[in-house]
């Protein structure tokens, strides 16, 4: 498979970080600290940054918007670059969090295709450089199901009790009930929340859900251990590497599509270090590298464009088009996708109280 002949051609040690700290060596020492999410990032990319630049990179991981938004309100994270989605960069941005980028440093911006920028979260790129994009959707294993998936009704439905796994972030879960109930996923009317919440609770309550997970879910689904769960197009390819028999869909009720972008933290200590690295992975040979790997669409328009061609190029056979439009979704999916938006402080309230009521 793609990601096994990937990490053998790599030959890389990957970087495991227990902390984000500032550098530890003299003040010459140059160090980027950055946070992402797991399974999201060619480690080869790291090394060849550091060898190219001579700067430091402390790379750890976040499992969800949610938690990253957690430890940048304790403190408890010492970064200078994340990589939030969408309505949680509009969030920061409300909340003075952001620094204004000095796009002068990043050249390669110019390489990201315009349709991801002016985007809601971000209308005026000041703050933001788009890391990747894709689709929230339903994958479920063939081989555990009687029938083909086309609706988010499978993700509350007792016939599969035990057998679901749900994504373990308010926000998705809360859109998947939206989206079932024929509700926008934006949407600040509190009873229909309250509406989508007595639905995802009535199916925990009820036994469907085997767990909430988040990155946990690819040992779960890669090994046939549920057969059904809601996640992100990137991860559902690299989970098809390891068990075939895994579908993936975009439900007829429509869904999100996101973008996940990289930002520099207001109080961040290193801003060149941290303009550096936006402008070394935003370019195309590390787009490619990077789609590559973790199998996510690249914002970079080069790079998309050359994909498939690159594919063809490094493992010796074409890239199938119905994995390539999982990963880059075509016009008539995103057409039934709707991008999040930044919420009301008091939506975002109910949001949290409703999360923290359903216990997880």
């Amino acid at each position: 498979m793609k990601k096994t002949l990937a990490l053998a051609m790599m030959m890389v040690t990957i970087l495991t970080l227990t902390a984000c700290g500032g550098s530890s060596g003299g003040s010459k020492d140059r160090v980027v600290n950055v946070c992402s999410w797991g399974e999201y990032i060619d480690e080869s990319l790291i090394d060849q940054f550091e060898d190219e630049t001579g700067i430091k990179v402390n790379y750890q991981t976040a499992e969800s918007n949610e938690a990253l938004y957690s430890l940048l309100k304790t403190g408890a994270g010492d970064y200078d670059v994340i990589v939030p989605s969408d309505y949680m960069i509009g969030r920061l941005i409300a909340e003075d969090m952001l620094a204004e980028l000095n796009y002068d440093n990043i050249p390669n911006y110019a390489k990201i295709d315009s349709r991801y920028k002016n985007l809601s979260y971000d209308p005026d790129n000041k703050y933001t450089v788009p890391y990747t994009w894709g689709t929230l959707g339903i994958i479920y294993n063939t081989s555990m199901v009687d029938e083909e998936i086309t609706s988010w009704d499978a993700m509350f439905d007792e016939k599969y009790a035990g057998q679901v796994l749900m994504i373990r972030n308010s926000r998705d879960a809360l859109a998947a009930a939206l989206l079932d109930l024929g509700y926008d996923i934006n949407t600040t009317d509190e009873a229909q929340i309250r509406e989508a919440y007595e639905l995802l609770s009535t199916a925990k309550n009820n036994g469907v859900y085997q767990a909430f997970v988040m990155d946990e879910i690819f040992q779960k689904m890669e090994g046939g251990n549920a057969a059904i769960a809601m996640y992100y197009a990137g991860d559902y390819l690299t989970m098809l590497e390891t068990n075939e028999d895994l579908a993936y869909v975009v439900p007829d009720e429509g869904s999100n599509w996101f973008v996940d972008a990289m930002c520099v933290l207001k109080n961040a200590q290193h801003k060149d270090e941290a303009e550096a690295w936006i402008n070394f992975i935003a370019g195309t040979d590390a787009n490619l590298a990077n789609m590559d790997y973790i199998w996510y669409a690249s914002p970079n328009a080069e790079a998309l464009e050359q994909y498939p061609a690159y594919y063809e190029e490094t493992y010796g056979e074409p890239l199938d088009q119905e994995t390539f439009e999982i990963m880059a979704a075509p016009a008539d999916v995103l057409d039934r996708c709707t991008l999040y938006e930044n919420l009301p402080a008091g939506t975002l309230t109910l949001y949290n109280d409703l999360w923290t009521e359903l216990g997880i």
